[in-house]
């Protein structure tokens, strides 16, 4: 009998079949983890990690982290190149009304007192709203997008 999860793969049983036996897990690019009371929890996608001096970042992490903050009032977080590191992150903030004083140097210490250092913000850029989906989905594509213009290439790291 085949995993609730491979029902997409109903008619290409050989190759879920092989991609099982190598690992007993089927890689759907997905990040998450288990908590102490055996509940599953999906944070992020593989493909949407930031890779910072070859550690993962999940942006999602970093955008709750954001969100906790009360002057903060939406977030959204990308990798953008750099020489030395791969990537590093970048967050586009939109401050609460009650909070327009708001400053960079504010958002980027709030996140470094909750993360370790390779989490830090390396750039912040306040905007008015943050790219979505219909659905609510962040559109780091179109975030992407608006660095690629800026900086003349890819807001994605070549390594």
């Amino acid at each position: 009998m085949l995993p609730p999860v491979s029902g997409r793969y109903l008619h290409a049983t050989l190759t879920l079949t092989l991609a099982l036996a190598l690992t007993r897990y089927l890689h759907t690019g997905d990040v998450g983890y288990v908590d102490a009371e055996g509940r599953y929890y999906v944070v992020d996608r593989v493909k949407e990690l930031i890779k910072v001096k070859g550690f993962q970042v999940a942006p999602a992490e970093l955008e709750a982290i954001l969100l906790s903050d009360v002057r903060v009032a939406d977030a959204a977080v990308i990798g953008v190149p750099d020489e030395r590191s791969g990537e590093l992150p970048k967050a586009y903030v939109v401050r609460q009304a009650a909070h327009p004083a708001l400053s960079i140097e504010q958002v980027k210490a709030y996140v470094a007192e909750r993360t370790t250092s390779y989490k830090h913000l390396a750039h912040v850029e306040f905007v008015e709203a943050v790219p979505k989906s219909a659905a609510g989905k962040i559109l780091r594509k179109d975030l992407r997008k608006m660095e690629d213009g800026r900086r003349g290439g890819s807001a994605r790291s070549k390594l």
